[in-house]
Order: C-alpha cells, then structure tokens, then sequence
C-alpha cells in the first residue's frame, strides 16, 4: 500500500449510517457516535509502529454532525488504511465524563486490527465487507443434533506436538479438523476470538518466574474484528481473511461454528485502566456508572450498560455482521445476565436487549447460548429469556460431579438432570434442548484433573491460590496429584469414561471440553485464565497415550447418533403401568426406586417405542464396590461397559453380546449400558 499522500485527501460531508469506517471505490466514509464530545479528530497513519498519523482532520459539528453522529468523506483514502480518532469534552469523572484528547482512540465499529496495544501501536484498519462466499454453505444443524467441543484457538495447536504448520492459529486448527471428524464433533465452541485489549496481567508466575498473560481472551476491545493473535499473519488485512477460511473449512466438514462473545465489559478496566476507546468515546453512555464510578457487575472493573438504547444497536448491529458477513452459526453469552440489568443495574424481567436478540431476523437462524449467571450474584439458570435461549446448565455440571463422587442422596437430582432437567425448563415453551449440558469446561477442572485432584492448586497464577473456585465437587481417588499407582489410575480412568457416557446419555446437548477426549491436565489449575504456555496448550503425544478415553468419547458419541432418544425434544412421562411407560427408574433389585434412599446406585429402562424399536436398559453405578443388578425380562446385548478395558467397554449393535442372564454386576463408579430390539 503507498503511502499516504494528504494533498490528494479530500473531506466532504458523510452520512450518520451506518457507524464505522464504509469503504468505496473513491474513498471512504467514517463515521462515529460520541453524545458529549465537543470536538472529534480522525487521524490516518501510514504504518503500525507510527505514534503521530500522517493526516489528521478535525470534523466540522456544523457540516460533519448530525445529532450524535460524527460523519465524513475522504476522498482519496484505501482500504487497508490505519485510522484512529481523537475527541475532547467534558473531564468530569463524577458526572461520567473522561474526555481526554491527546489519547488516540480505537473505533468501536473497526471491523480489523492491528498493532501491539502495549506500546501504544494498535490502530484500526479500514475494511471493506466481503461478500464472495457463494460457495459456503452452513451446515444449519438443529440444536438438538449438536455435539459440541469447547476450544481455545491457540491452545488447540499450539503445543509442538501438535504437528501444524502454524501453531496457535486459525490455519493450524483447519489441519486439526480431521482429528474432531473422526471424534464425531458437529460444533466447536471458541473462547473469545474478537480482537481483546491488553493481555500482560503484570505480574509473573511464582512457579515459571514468566510474566502472566490474559490467555483467555475475556477483555474485548474490537467487537466486530477476529483478533490477529491467532493468525499466520496481521499487518493489514490478512488475519480475516484466514479467520473466513477457518469458517468455511469448518462448514465444509458439516462443522458449525460458535462464538463466546463477552458483551459484558470491556478491556478498559475502572478508573485505574487504560483510556483505549469507550471511555474516550462517550463514558457515561457505555458504561454503567453510579456517581462516575463503575458498576462491577463482571467481575473484571466495569460493566457494560447493556440496555442503553445506543448500546444495544452496536450490540445488535456486531451480532449481525458475525453472522452476515463472516457467517457464524452462534454464541455463547458470557455472563449473559449483565445483558439484562439496566441502567441501574438492576435485573429486568423481559429485559429489552435480550428479547430483541430473540427476535431480531438476521439472527433468527443461530443458536443463542446464555451462561445464565454473572459476577454480581444473578444467576438464571432455567429461566433466562425465551424459548429462543439455550443455556449452559451450570446445575447439571454440579449434580453430575456430585453424583459420581458418590455423595450421599444424589439419585434423585442425577436422574432428572440425566432426563433433561424439566425442573428447570419443562415450562414456557422450552425442552431438553435448552439445557446445555457439561461436566467440565474451560472454566474450571480438566475431567482427568478431575479425578486426581481433590483442591484447586492455582499457585502457577502469582495470585497466593486465592483465585478460582474453592468447591470442584472433584475426587482424587485417593491420592492428590499423579501417581504411578495402577490401582488409581485405572480408577480415574473408569470414572472419566462413566462421566462420559454420562454426558452423551442424557437429554440436551452436550458440550465437551476440548483435551479431555485426550486425558489433558492442568496440573490441577482450576482458573487458568493466565497460562499462556503448556499448563493449557493441548499435549497431542497424550492422545496416544490414552487412546482409550479418545475412543471411548468416539464410540459413545456414535452410540448418542444410532439411538434418537438420546436427542428426543420432549420429556419422558413416565406412568404407573411398568411395562407401558416411556421411561421407568430402578433399584439394583429391580423394584421401584426409593428416592429417598441415601444409595448411589440406579437404573432405568427406555421402552422401545420411544427409540424405534430399542429398548435401553442403562445402569449408573456410583457406589465404590460392585453391585447385581436384576433387568427386565428380554433379549438384551451389552453395549457399553465404562468399567471394562477396550475393546469391550464398547459394542457396535452388530457385535453386541448377548446377556447370559438377567443379572450383572456393575463395578463400582460404572456405567453399562444394554439394548433390545423388538423384532
């Protein structure tokens, strides 16, 4: 690109819509909202490391403003040109004015980035919107067929032993695409790939003596623009297009793919953070305030003021161009309750923000995933928005781990949250499908991590073991750590593989942490937030080393796909006749369940007719010894075994053996599952 020439820039008047930089042939249009500015500066720079731009134009309020919108043409500017803004207004912090104009400022709307925001060197990039994907077509799975796998982009390859050509980045997770085909995977989650603000924590790991990092990535600062962290390259333009390329491959491999976007705070921090753009925009109308000072509902210094008008149209208008132009099939809401606080931060029933997300026609199409809680105590669970919004089902994950810990009294609450947790969502319209279920994900334990360990050991964070959650609901197996022990480990592994099963046996969608299908380990690190380095990069020599866990996801996920139950949209009735009922829950004698037995074992027969033909007899042992179990009368073939080494802890419908009896013993922290067919 030449550099810039400012006797050939033109300025003319703009148009207040739509906000950011428009490209076209002649030049390019920038437009910006700022309320209480009273003076507006763009600045065009001619390379990354530049501090002063090489032109710099003050708008005219009276032939550049129109109400709230700050608008010009410059004829004579390219695509790919660096811009920032300046503005000055009112220093008021009390009033929530932070106008300070010898600060340069990112464009909220900038739809790429480029630059290190450390030393002062990110600027925007003027892009023009692609549209040439004719040849991309979505997979449009249904909500209920998905099998979901949370990943970091970075960290899915950026081990050596991941073999890429391009570790840590969009490309090298294409060439891992074959690897979550053959588990059987239809949708990837990724933890946030929009462009987030500083990454250095600023202070080092007491355990590496390495400086912290925000490894996560939950800081945004570019909402509409994939961060150039994660690309081969990022100077100008590049970094999209091999973020598309990521998409499409995907799509290509019946892939969908899912964002988690954090509409909740943004990198800027309180009154202690960096000035890098909503501040220096308009403060008062971003963010939440209470006498100038921030609201924290996130957690992480400030809180977006979510249901501010002006606020929610660029929330919209990011979520549309995700989807229109870079052709994202959904999102994960991190802290989606922020989104229906208003002004004053209080919880809104029917919140405007998260109904119009509901309704909104560009957006009818992708999943809507919400983390029904947030920092400030709300939590939603079940009851969050409409039956348009899916949820991580935080219920389930704690039950399920207490369940197979072998607390006391647990049956009851496991078998509902096992049928799809109508406690939470058999009401307004909504169905299995609306329960996100997962034992593990990012935030927290890695599945081996946990059973080895039975506390947090976050040391490695510089932050004395105080941070991340105390209460894991985890188990050892009795010993802390890793061990050599056979005995310990063997157990470990059953005990994942029956959490496994767990996961793909129960109605909702099911969500996997990205590594576990591996045995990945922490080291015990609950909140890993900051660990840059192989604490959470994905160790790819471990999926030889414990190839039994990578199939035994494979054959239980392929299991989940033959039988339709599993996936069903409704909840089971159950009904007095036993031998009619859709579903019947078990003692290990074969009687009636008595649920309030402090006992940790159970079973349950799905009648045929709720599977096309197949009846499933599944078997849930979380005691710690083996116990006999009575099946209803019938042809059964065992099909999964969790307590039995390869290749018989699983059978195709093929090669099923038959049942020698109506007895067996399951081993203890077991799952078995058995099938019949009516012929």
């Amino acid at each position: 690109m030449n550099p810039i020439d400012p006797s050939i820039l033109q300025v003319t008047v703009g148009r207040p819509y739509p906000l950011g930089p428009i490209v076209y042939e002649e030049g390019i249009r920038f437009t910006i909202f700022s309320r209480h500015a009273t003076r507006v500066w763009i600045a065009l720079f001619d390379r990354i490391e530049d501090q002063q731009p090489a032109w710099e134009y003050e708008f005219d309020p009276n032939r550049h403003r129109i109400g709230d919108v700050w608008s010009l043409f410059v004829r004579g500017a390219e695509e790919g040109v660096y811009f920032m803004y300046r503005m000055d207004g009112p220093h008021a912090p009390r009033e929530g004015h932070r106008y300070n104009p010898r600060i340069y400022l990112l464009d909220p709307y900038a739809k790429a980035f480029v630059g290190d925001i450390h030393n002062g060197t990110m600027k925007c990039v003027a892009v023009h919107d692609k549209m040439d994907w004719n040849d991309d077509v979505r997979p449009h799975i249904p909500l209920k067929e998905l099998i979901i796998y949370e990943t970091h982009v970075r960290g899915f390859t950026n081990h050596p032993s991941s073999g890429v050509k391009h570790p840590g980045t969009y490309s090298g997770l294409i060439e891992k695409i074959p690897h979550l085909k053959e588990l059987g995977v239809n949708a990837v989650e990724l933890l946030p790939i929009q462009e987030f603000g500083e990454t250095l924590l600023g202070r080092c790991s007491i355990k590496a003596g390495k400086q912290l990092t925000n490894y996560w990535g939950y800081s945004n600062i570019g909402f509409f623009a994939p961060t150039g962290r994660y690309a081969i390259s990022a100077t100008r333009l590049e970094h999209l297009d091999e973020f598309r390329s990521m998409v499409k491959a995907l799509h290509e491999a019946g892939i969908e793919i899912i964002l988690d976007v954090v509409f909740n705070h943004t990198s800027e921090g309180d009154e202690r953070g960096p000035t890098l753009s909503f501040r220096g925009i308009d403060n008062s109308v971003y963010y939440l305030l209470s006498k100038g000072a921030y609201l924290n509902y996130s957690g992480c210094g400030n809180t977006l003021n979510c249901n501010h008008p002006l606020v929610r149209d660029f929330i919209l208008d990011c979520l549309r161009y995700w989807v229109a132009v870079m052709h994202i099939d959904g999102f994960r809401f991190d802290l989606a309750s922020i989104l229906g606080r208003d002004q004053n931060g209080n919880i809104v029933e029917e919140a405007p923000l998260i109904k119009r997300i509901a309704e909104d026609p560009v957006l009818r199409d992708v999943k809507l995933i919400a983390e029904a809680w947030d920092a400030g105590g709300a939590y939603q669970v079940g009851g969050f928005g409409d039956a348009r919004w899916a949820e991580w089902n935080g219920k389930y994950r704690d039950d399920a781990r207490r369940f197979w810990r072998g607390d006391s009294g647990m049956r009851g609450v496991f078998a509902t949250r096992l049928t799809g947790s109508a406690d939470l969502y058999m009401r307004s319209d909504r169905s299995p499908e609306h329960s996100i279920n997962f034992i593990t994900c990012h935030d927290g334990f890695t599945l081996r991590d946990l059973v080895s360990y039975n506390k947090k050991h976050n040391e490695a964070n510089g932050d004395g073991n105080r941070d991340g959650v105390d209460e894991n609901f985890s188990w050892n197996c009795g010993h802390e750590g890793e061990t050599e022990d056979p005995e310990i480990n063997a157990l470990r592994i059953r005990l994942q593989k029956s959490m496994i099963a767990t996961l793909y046996l129960s109605l909702g969608v099911p969500m996997m942490l990205g590594g576990d299908e591996m045995g990945r380990t922490q080291q015990g690190n609950n909140n890993a937030y900051c660990q840059d380095n192989e604490i959470s990069w994905y160790d790819w020599t471990l999926l030889e080393k414990n190839r039994e866990l990578f199939l035994f996801y494979k054959n239980v996920i392929a299991f989940r796909g033959e039988n339709p139950v599993f996936r069903r949209n409704s909840f089971f009735n159950g009904g007095a006749a036993r031998d009619t009922a859709d579903l019947v829950w078990y003692e290990p004698s074969g009687e009636t369940v008595d649920w309030a037995s402090p006992a940790s074992a159970i079973a349950c027969r799905i009648h045929p007719k709720e599977n096309e033909d197949t009846g499933v007899f599944m078997i849930f042992n979380a005691s710690d010894a083996a116990v006999r179990f009575r099946l209803p009368g019938g042809d059964w073939h065992v099909r999964i075994n969790s307590a039995a080494p390869p290749p018989e802890d699983y059978f195709t419908a093929e090669e099923a053996p038959p049942m020698k009896n109506d007895i067996f013993e399951a081993s203890a922290k077991s799952v078995v599952v058995v099938t019949l067919r009516v012929r």
